[in-house]
């Protein structure tokens, strides 16, 4: 048994989960593994190679074959081919992307190592969508985060015009709602809550109440 301690921050897209991942590694001095980002890129790395996603066998090889780095967080840099793509990640096509490859079995099968290599002394934040229900099913901590889909739009809509990205809310309003039927119906690792994570609702909730929060649990755990 790997007895380096596991934070596993689930949600949809908007929930918060990577801010509050990030504060929470800081704080702790964990490592940080941002798996969305890892899913992204391979997402950007087909649309760029013109793999199409039907070809499950040719997606799984990319990921299996991916130049990819990163920053000293998930937040932080990321580059595919020596080429910074930390904007192009963020984007909708990023984020559609990340969702339909994501829905690959192949695809997470062929990440799945890479992100268990993350675990690494002493300790581990681990933010996705199936951290503590498939890839870490023995973290010490699970949280799932959520929100609503109008307060986690409005979220998107200011990290992307923050970064200089352009945005329309409705349309943006609209892939969540699309992209939350998609990762839940999914039939590998389905967005869900493990059955004893912890859900916590941050519709109404600054970043520092979750992450006090969060890690109170983890001191309870």
């Amino acid at each position: 048994m790997n007895k380096v301690p596991v934070i596993a921050i689930d949600g949809p897209s908007g929930s918060g989960k990577g801010t509050i991942a990030s504060r929470i590694a800081e704080t702790l001095g964990f490592s940080l593994l941002d798996s969305g980002a890892l899913y992204r890129v391979l997402g950007i790395a087909c649309h760029r190679h013109n793999t199409a996603l039907s070809d499950s066998s040719a997606v799984a090889s990319l990921a299996r074959n991916l130049d990819i780095q990163f920053g000293l967080s998930g937040e932080g840099s990321v580059s595919l081919d020596g080429e910074d793509v930390s904007l192009a990640i963020r984007t909708d096509l990023g984020s559609d992307m990340a969702s339909k490859v994501g829905a690959i079995e192949a695809a997470r099968e062929a990440l799945f190592q890479r992100q268990l290599d993350f675990r690494v002394a002493p300790g581990l934040v681990a933010d996705g969508r199936d951290m503590g229900t498939t890839v870490f099913p023995d973290a010490a901590l699970k949280i799932f985060l959520t929100a609503s889909l109008e307060a986690r739009a409005e979220r998107r809509y200011k990290q992307l015009i923050a970064k200089g990205i352009d945005a329309i809310l409705p349309a943006l309003l609209r892939d969540l709602k699309e992209r939350d039927r998609r990762d839940s119906e999914r039939t590998v690792s389905p967005l869900k809550p493990a059955e004893d994570a912890i859900v916590i609702d941050t519709t109404d909730l600054t970043i520092e109440t979750v992450v006090k929060k969060v890690l109170e649990c983890y001191s309870a755990a």
